[in-house]
């Protein structure tokens, strides 16, 4: 018996290990297929599975194989390539300009960042698919300026990159630049519609043997944002003083946070005068910022700055308050009564509770609202047509004032002005500097207070500084003006001796 069941133990760990044998070397090419895998969440490294075998271990193999590989592909792409354009990304733009060093060619080098002007504010009237075709035709145009070996890349929604690796001097780059925008001037049509946009361009330019790609786009970015900051559709080249600028406005940027709560921000008031009884019939509200350090900090450096990050509601509806509580408080010391001229940002002008802000405010400081103006830019109109009808709409129905300010600088048309329910025009201060040595900038004011006068809407000028300027704009029929000729803007402490002093007509400051 123990030799009988010593002889079937031996039989049977024979036959378990024969078994074992045979499962090993059927799961061999399974734990070489999961081996493979592990590796390349760990590693990416792409496997080299065999692929000749048909049995169904073989089509596992095979199909892992393939599929690790188009995998591969896809990984790379979303990693390296703009879904949106097809266009390398920012990743693969520095990859690919980074490998010129490796060729230790030493040469004229340039990165330019194309943004689109304003195409953020624009997108918020369109559709997102209409941005995303408009950014896929933008993209096409570019490609068709940009040779081998140059490299484009599409970086974030409104901006594209360009490295050209292979320049002969500073005009070929000036010569490119202008070429890119006026490609990008030429009408897009999308969707039935044509979109017109403008473009600027900042350049970083070197010749060195080793590239610093980030360094290039960065340098690239401010000269760009300073492109931006002198108008639509201009190219700037990097400079040091770019930088030293861009310092300085980051500066101002984290000192401009707080600076309501400081009690750093002052109103100042501008008169506007009445053409014919020579009185003070309005007053324009200007903010200003009394640094405690830089002193009175120009609003030609905070406000853009202001605009940039969204501040500039805040600080837009402290102005509004502020200056109908001003107002008030001057009728209720029995001064003579003035309205008083507020400008809403393009920003504001987007708030969807704007209309509430404005009433809250006007309820709050007990300030009527026929002595209120919203001065508004052509620019921020345009964004949305209907929707700027809409607003305009509702907040004339509360008896506020409405103005067109800057007038004539080309944003809008006659059909839209007759759909816009305001009450006055305010011609642009830049037709009026010239207006006694540029005949077209007389011809231009003209119209306008032809046009006034024909829809029968009150017409201010602004920027009056001469003797001369006032008497054409006088026998021309214009209602009111302001400018330094009259006054500068001046705080509130001024302003209320002015008007105490009914019998000075004029302030000069």
């Amino acid at each position: 018996m123990v030799q009988v069941l010593s002889i079937a133990l031996v039989a049977t760990l024979a036959g378990t290990g024969a078994t074992l044998y045979a499962l090993h070397r059927l799961l061999a090419p399974v734990i070489l297929t999961s081996a493979t895998l592990q590796n390349y969440l760990s590693t990416q490294t792409l496997p080299k599975l065999p692929i000749e075998f048909s049995d169904e271990v073989g089509t596992l193999m095979a199909n892992t194989s393939k599929t690790l590989h188009q995998l591969d592909e896809l990984i790379h792409y979303i990693s390296y390539y703009d879904d949106l354009t097809g266009l390398p990304n920012r990743n693969l733009f520095c990859d690919r300009f980074a490998q010129t060093q490796a060729q230790n060619n030493p040469q004229l080098i340039a990165v330019l960042v194309v943004g689109i002007d304003d195409f953020m504010e624009m997108s918020h009237a369109w559709k997102p698919e209409t941005s995303r075709m408009l950014l896929r035709a933008i993209a096409q145009r570019l490609i068709s300026c940009i040779t081998h070996p140059n490299i484009l890349a599409h970086l974030n929604d409104d901006e594209f990159a360009i490295a050209l690796l292979e320049i002969s001097s500073f005009e070929s780059v000036i010569h490119l630049s202008q070429l890119l925008r006026s490609t990008l001037m030429k009408p897009f049509p999308i969707e039935g519609h044509l979109i017109h946009l403008t473009a600027s361009v900042g350049i970083s330019i070197n010749s060195v043997t080793a590239y610093d790609t980030e360094q290039f786009l960065q340098q690239a970015h401010m000269a760009l944002h300073t492109a931006q900051q002198q108008g639509r559709g201009q190219y700037q080249f990097y400079s040091p003083e770019i930088s030293a600028q861009l310092q300085e406005r980051l500066a101002l940027e984290n000192e401009l946070y707080g600076a309501i709560e400081r009690g750093e921000m002052c109103v100042y008031y501008q008169p506007l005068i009445d053409l014919q009884t020579q009185q003070v019939i309005a007053l324009e509200a200007l903010v200003r910022w009394q640094h405690p350090t830089r002193g009175l900090v120009s609003p030609a450096k905070f406000i853009p700055i202001a605009e940039s990050n969204d501040l500039i509601q805040s600080l837009g509806e402290w102005v509004l308050r502020t200056a109908c509580a001003q107002t008030r408080a001057w009728q209720l010391a029995g001064l003579h009564p003035v309205r008083i001229s507020v400008n809403l940002s393009a920003r504001q002008f987007e708030q969807p509770n704007l209309v509430d802000i404005v009433k809250q405010i006007l309820e709050e400081t007990e300030l009527a609202a026929p002595y209120l103006e919203l001065e508004v830019t052509e620019s921020a109109l345009m964004v949305d047509i209907e929707q700027s009808i809409e607003i305009l709409g509702q907040l004339r129905d509360l008896g506020i004032v409405l103005a067109l300010d800057d007038f004539g600088t080309g944003y809008s048309s006659l059909n839209y002005l007759t759909r816009f329910p305001v009450n006055m025009l305010k011609i642009d201060r830049s037709f009026v500097q010239d207006i006694m040595s540029n005949p077209n900038s007389a011809a231009v004011t003209d119209a306008i207070i032809a046009l006034s006068q024909s829809l029968c809407l009150t017409v201010t000028a602004e920027g009056i500084e001469t003797q001369e300027q006032l008497d054409y704009l006088q026998s021309r029929g214009c209602h009111e003006a302001q400018g330094f000729y009259f006054s500068r803007p001046a705080p509130a402490a001024m302003i209320t001796e002015m008007l105490k002093n009914k019998s000075q007509k004029i302030l000069t400051v």
